[in-house]
């Protein structure tokens, strides 16, 4: 039986903190690595600004650029929703089956552990560079540094799609 664990978050953008955290499960035995986006019906704004489809091909850039096989990567898109038991729940019926849940929030490792889901607390990867707040902002202000947190193809495809220009303007609006 195919063991998968759940990696469930906004990716915005999809950064080397996340492609860690995908190398770290593949490391630990997981067959698989089910890329769940959150917020799915949120973008173009300055906390969310790329679309689920934008998020799931940086994911999948991501694991190519850091040769893992897409073989063993899942994706899957749910929209914005409370955190509760029953929002563990109707995750679960957005993605195929999952051992375990990797998450260091509190709220959602409860929540998921209520639905019978092991939790594992993954090690941090670089968190205080490598979070999504900060890419943003440093896209924002024009810092060309942000390419660094990111991996050369999401780099890449974020200029291709208009991103940097996107953020700078949703975060300059009111």
């Amino acid at each position: 039986m195919t063991e998968r664990v759940l990696l469930y978050g906004r990716f915005q953008p999809f950064h080397r903190g996340h492609v860690s955290l995908v190398k770290w499960a593949l490391s630990q035995g997981f067959d698989e690595v089910v890329i769940l986006v959150g917020m799915a019906s949120e973008n173009y704004t300055v906390r969310n600004p790329f679309t689920a489809g934008e998020r799931i091909e940086m994911a999948r850039l991501s694991a190519k650029d850091e040769n893992i096989s897409l073989d063993r990567i899942v994706t899957a898109t749910i929209e914005t929703l409370e955190v509760s038991i029953g929002c563990a729940y109707y995750v679960l019926s957005y993605v195929p089956k999952v051992k375990a849940i990797m998450t260091r929030n509190p709220v959602i490792g409860k929540a998921f552990s209520d639905a019978g889901i092991e939790v594992i607390s993954p090690p941090t990867f670089n968190r205080e560079e490598w979070r999504g707040e900060r890419i943003r902002a440093m896209i924002a202000r024009g810092d060309p540094k942000w390419k660094e947190y990111v991996t050369p193809s999401v780099a890449k495809f974020i200029e291709e799609i208009g991103g940097v220009d996107r953020i700078r303007k949703i975060s300059s609006e009111d």
